[in-house]
């Protein structure tokens, strides 16, 4: 049995997907375990993702079929988090979109039109099948004004065949074609975390994020002024964790060691 020490009881949990519920497509012991502690509990939960490809109705048919029942609301993409980023900093405004599905449909439901006419944003996704066109297009716009933002930062991702170049890649290409640097909304921004917060009306002094990153989840929560638990086998090995100038609150070997935690304040 794990305890979180101590501290305000904690009302709502925010937690990363990949690596700590699941590895690609193959579910981590205990996960479903613990979605399923939160979910009685009663608590807020977030499960958050940086990859912007899938919508959320996606992400929860792809972890279903790996066993674990995530409500489709519950569900917060850095796609998402860049919708509420723009619809607070201009609403109903104009962007010309390189992604996939999770980021249009996010844009779109906000009220914001898709086009390469003098457009307000320039917002960069994740997607499988970057188009040189679609970034010449991309790099003109930027050199004509339009504002750079860009869902996350993560330069590779995983894929059955190796390594895939990701949205930070195709941002540094972008940024040094036209000299001008991106807002990178995703994970370690905590505007991700603060993001999140506000979705579930939460608090951050209640709240835990739980990921298996220390350069992004952990960093991103500790900025957002959450309490952090690290899950060992992911991303950061526990040798590594002494090379950072931060710590987590908490670091546990899987998240099984967490579903005794849930709702025990």
């Amino acid at each position: 049995m794990t305890d979180l020490p101590a501290g305000r009881p904690v009302e709502t949990w925010l937690t990363d997907m990949d690596g700590v519920l699941v590895h690609e497509d193959v579910p981590i012991p205990g996960a479903k375990e613990f979605i399923e502690a939160l979910k009685a509990s009663g608590l807020g939960f977030l499960v958050l993702t940086n990859n912007s490809i899938f919508t959320p109705r996606d992400l929860r048919a792809r972890l279903l079929s790996s066993g674990i029942d995530v409500p489709e609301e519950a569900i917060w993409t850095s796609a998402l988090a860049t919708a509420q980023f723009l619809v607070e900093q201009r609403p109903r405004g104009t962007a010309y979109v390189v992604g996939e599905s999770g980021l249009t449909t996010a844009l779109h439901d906000i009220g914001y039109v898709m086009t390469d006419r003098d457009p307000d944003y320039v917002v960069l996704g994740e997607t499988r099948t970057y188009s040189f066109e679609a970034i010449t297009t991309a790099i003109r716009l930027v050199e004509k004004g339009a504002r750079f933002l860009a869902t996350n930062p993560d330069v590779s991702g995983p894929s059955v065949h190796g390594t895939l170049p990701a949205t930070g890649s195709v941002a540094a290409l972008i940024e040094t074609a036209t000299g001008r640097k991106p807002y990178f909304i995703g994970k370690p921004n905590p505007l991700m975390m603060r993001s999140a917060l506000n979705r579930l009306d939460a608090h951050s002094e209640t709240t835990v994020m739980v990921g298996d990153r220390m350069d992004t989840d952990i960093k991103s929560g500790l900025e957002a002024g959450l309490r952090t638990v690290l899950v060992m086998g992911g991303s950061t090995r526990e040798d590594q964790i002494e090379m950072f100038p931060y710590r987590p609150t908490m670091v546990v070997d899987s998240v099984a060691d967490l579903v005794d935690t849930v709702g025990r304040d």
